[in-house]
């Protein structure tokens, strides 16, 4: 369909692989430098096993096989990049992200009002993605107010891996390797589901991470298209408490850009000191899952979880956040 490739994804439950054919104007180059304004947390670094010790991936994710992994010390942002602060970066440069020079993006079908906006097709394997015209990161459900301002404390979304370099750039930051992210997003624990133990929840039942819920929704995953809910489907990205080191969210809410290309097999070969990626691949690695990751359909909001996309690709469902080097 029109806005979407027609090869079956990977992990089309996560988010959809843009048309690679659509025509999409060049952005403007990023000339100037601005102020990163999002919390730091320093990171020491040092070895970890990286990857799946409960076999509880999909195969063709390339989980394993576990393996020894050395990153030096790093910085990460404590949250995904805002809406707020991606609003500075745009205030600044005139940038135009890949959605709004494209005039579409994907969007959750149940976020989707069919009778008043412009929907152009949906994901072949994933059909509760729809391709919804004048959907962007100011316009995360398609054409209407300019929510920058509602949702500023929320993660940015609609912002392809592209658009992340962009802002970088600005920012004189960078994407964390998958690597960076993994040892990160472990919090100090090693062989754990998540950056805080093996449980989705608290004992008492507080949730540690934001993912499908349907008693939010009002039905399982997939939801039904226009089934709408009252608030934003992220949550602010200090909403829930941080792991062992200071970082929030890295289990749900949005995925998360890093620098790597994907290939299924690259855990066979990986060098064991600051692996980044593969040399050739035409898609890049999303860690971490979202508010869209059900147990039901998909568990890749366990902190060893992988998925990927097209560099081109954007949903209302991806952000990213970025490190430096000490």
């Amino acid at each position: 369909m029109k806005g979407f490739a027609d090869r079956a994804q990977a992990a089309p439950c996560c988010s959809p692989t843009a048309d690679t054919a659509r025509a999409i104007p060049d952005a403007l180059p990023v000339t100037t430098t601005g102020t990163h304004r999002v919390a730091q947390r320093p990171l020491a670094g040092g070895r970890f096993d990286m990857g799946d010790a409960h076999s509880e991936g999909v195969a063709t994710d390339g989980e394993t096989p576990c393996h020894a992994v050395t990153v030096a010390a790093f910085t990460m942002d404590e949250t995904t990049v805002r809406t707020s602060d991606f609003a500075a970066f745009v205030d600044d440069t005139g940038y135009r992200t890949t959605a709004e020079r494209a005039g579409s993006s994907a969007v959750f079908h149940a976020l989707v009002d069919p009778a008043s906006v412009d929907v152009l097709g949906a994901a072949p394997a994933a059909p509760w993605w729809w391709e919804v015209r004048g959907a962007d990161w100011r316009h995360p459900f398609g054409p209407g107010p300019d929510l920058r301002t509602d949702l500023a404390d929320h993660p940015v979304v609609h912002v392809s891996h592209d658009d992340a370099l962009a802002y970088c750039r600005w920012a004189s930051r960078a994407l964390p390797t998958e690597a960076q992210w993994e040892y990160a997003g472990r919090g100090g624990l090693e062989g754990t589901r998540f950056g805080w133990g093996d449980d989705r929840t608290t004992p008492s039942g507080a949730e540690l991470c934001h993912i499908y819920d349907p008693a939010r929704w009002g039905s399982a995953f997939p939801a039904h298209p226009g089934s709408r809910i009252a608030v934003a489907p992220t949550l602010p990205g200090d909403a829930l408490p941080p792991n062992g080191f200071g970082l929030r969210q890295m289990s749900g809410n949005v995925w998360e850009w890093c620098s790597d290309r994907f290939d299924p097999r690259w855990y066979r070969r990986s060098p064991t000191a600051d692996p980044s990626g593969p040399d050739r691949g035409a898609t890049r690695v999303l860690r971490g899952g979202s508010y869209l990751c059900d147990d039901s359909y998909c568990r890749r909001y366990r902190v060893a979880a992988r998925s990927h996309t097209t560099p081109a690709s954007s949903a209302g469902n991806i952000g990213f956040r970025t490190v430096s080097s000490t």
